[in-house]
């Protein structure tokens, strides 16, 4: 579907809570810190940059300026133009409710207006850019779109997104919602903009966590949610009649219709529907307004929602949404579920999309390594975090989803904390809970649950392996769920999806020195699935480090240092029967540290 258009530092917080988000740095007291062990002192904190209220109102103003003096004309122009993000060389597909009703923002909380305007620093309207997308919230500061939506366009510098609404802004009265700027943009680097195939899919990163409800997107193993005849929601501002030049809908509409065989689309569209790639749903259309229920311009980046879930995102169709025998088609979030919860699921320290690591030395002296992507040494820009002597143990992770790296991390008495962001000025650190001294390792891999929230997994001195599902906040854990008995023997590490099922997993070393992978489930019982061997000879190897996706490719990688203080990195290569590729050695000295987190 087109998007409706107009073309003409934190240096760380200490503790267990080392930050880095660029250069400034945190402050905050310890909410309730142990008697038996200090923590780090505190540091001052920033938060990310972000265009001004008043900065984003107006791009918010001028797209809405000129689409309304465009009359969303532009939208319905030949989709093959090649002059705009939506362009297309087929002679069918057009990047755009009709037949729709009103939908309450209640019922979608998650959904967002995607405003974007550029009016090129000149005097002249002429030149003017304003486009309009929906979009999906997919976790406080992840919006889901379509990538036709971005693709091109520096929405960090001309856009803004606005979310807690049903109705489109009124010059700057935004209906009780709330204006948030972009930080970074993904788009799925398989997408082709020429014909709109290879995964219609974006990801916005937003300035700031937004404190509405989420939708996840579906699960790779889900195939009931496609299966013809199956109801599916569509939401969107978009045209709510086939007329030229008309206007995109004031408030959010949303419509039912059934999802359709795959052969049903390729019969009308031919080689322009590509089966995998894209789904195609909705009843054909009748030539007419009348009759027809379908997407249409504007609605564009919204989702396509099955069983409470995200099947798929509003991509193309044809010119004017009702030409007779006309479906609507989306993009398959299906098949791209590993690539878009790499980008929903990618906090790092400072901010550039890369896992960074944690040490510390036996003295107490923590550091934070900042990945260089995918180049030799790999990690760099070390940043001195100060004394982080006396704690048991650090994991980095994001529980509460604000997309500022928090830092777990315990004291000798058996405390746990959650070094986070409070959102407004400082770290925090934010009780857990005491009597964790019993864990012998704690991992955090992310959603192992299904439900959209970072979880922890704990390994007890009994050989007990426990899921603690996350609540999606700084403290708390809902109540644990066993995994198995007979992990004595086993080390266990790792962070995020390992296979590229949109799962996340656990690795894990036995007593022989064989790494395992475990897959996630995506759900609590049972976490996992049947393991499969990565590989023998790990014994070598004195301490692992899970830090995410450290080279860029969107795939989780494995640091493991050895006997002689050598640090090796394996890169991920995304698929289970090899996890990773040979390892590369980043570089020795790294003995001196006690702790990797």
């Amino acid at each position: 579907m087109t998007s409706t258009h107009r073309r003409a530092r934190r240096a760380l917080p200490a503790a267990a809570a080392a930050l880095a988000l660029g250069s400034a740095v945190l402050t905050a007291v310890p909410a309730e810190a142990s008697g038996t062990a200090p923590l780090p002192a505190p540091k001052a904190a920033e938060k990310l940059p972000s265009a001004s209220q008043s900065e984003l109102l107006a791009r918010v103003e001028g797209a809405q300026t000129a689409l309304q003096d465009d009359g969303a004309a532009a939208s319905t122009s030949d989709a093959t133009s090649g002059d705009s993000p939506e362009a297309s060389s087929s002679s069918t597909v057009d990047p755009k409710i009709i037949g729709g009703t009103e939908a309450s923002i209640t019922e979608a909380p998650w959904m967002v207006q995607l405003h974007y305007y550029d009016d090129k620093g000149t005097a002249d309207t002429s030149d003017d850019e304003g486009y309009f997308c929906g979009g999906t919230l997919v976790a406080p500061t992840k919006v889901l779109t379509a990538a036709h939506c971005v693709y091109g366009l520096d929405w960090s510098k001309n856009g803004a997104v606005l979310a807690g609404t049903s109705q489109l802004p009124d010059g700057n009265d935004l209906h009780g919602g709330r204006v948030a700027g972009v930080w970074r943009q993904w788009v799925n680097p398989t997408y082709n903009d020429s014909t709109i195939a290879g995964g219609d899919l974006a990801v916005l990163t937003l300035t700031e966590a937004l404190p509405y409800k989420t939708l996840q997107v579906t699960s790779s193993s889900d195939s009931v949610s496609y299966n013809s005849g199956t109801p599916a929601t569509v939401y969107g501002w978009g045209r709510t009649t086939s007329s030229p030049g008309s206007d995109i809908s004031l408030t959010l509409k949303k419509a039912t219709i059934p999802m359709q065989a795959d052969s049903a689309c390729t019969s009308y569209y031919g080689s322009d529907f590509v089966p995998g790639q894209m789904a195609c749903a909705g009843n054909p259309a009748t030539g007419e307004d009348a009759g027809t229920v379908s997407p249409c311009n504007g609605d564009s980046g919204g989702p396509l929602v099955v069983n409470g879930r995200i099947a798929g995102v509003v991509s193309w169709g044809v010119k004017d949404c009702v030409e007779s025998g006309a479906y609507s088609v989306y993009a398959k979030t299906r098949t791209y579920v590993g690539a878009v919860n790499a980008r929903i699921d990618d906090t790092d320290a400072d901010f550039d999309g890369l896992g960074d690591l944690f040490a510390r030395t036996s003295g107490g002296s923590a550091y934070e390594y900042y990945s260089l992507g995918n180049k030799w040494p790999y990690l760099a820009n070390r940043v001195d975090l100060g004394d982080w002597g006396g704690l048991s143990l650090v994991r980095t992770a994001d529980l509460n989803r604000d997309f500022y790296q928090d830092y777990l991390f315990r004291t000798p008495d058996g405390v746990l904390y959650n070094w986070a962001f409070n959102g407004s000025d400082r770290y925090e650190a934010y009780r857990i809970g005491g009597g964790w001294n019993v864990m012998k390792n704690i991992a955090v891999p992310g959603d192992l649950s299904g439900d959209g929230k970072p979880d922890l997994v704990a390994q007890d001195k009994y050989g007990v392996l426990w899921l603690y599902p996350g609540q999606g906040n700084n403290y708390a854990f809902g109540s644990r769920v066993r995994i198995g008995g007979g992990w004595s023997s086993y080390t266990i590490t790792g962070k995020r999806d390992y296979n590229n099922d949109g799962k996340p997993d656990l690795l894990a070393r036995d007593g022989s020195g064989v790494l395992w992978l475990y897959p996630g489930t995506g759900k609590a019982s049972p976490a996992l699935g049947t393991r499969i061997r990565v590989g023998g000879g790990w014994y070598i190897y004195n301490a692992f480090a899970s830090p995410g996706d450290l080279t860029g490719d969107g795939k989780p990688d494995l640091l493991a240092r050895d006997g002689s203080g050598v640090l090796w990195l394996y890169k991920g290569r995304g698929v289970s029967s090899s996890v990773f590729e040979s390892r590369v050695r980043v570089g020795g000295g790294w003995g001196v540290f006690d702790l990797l987190g």
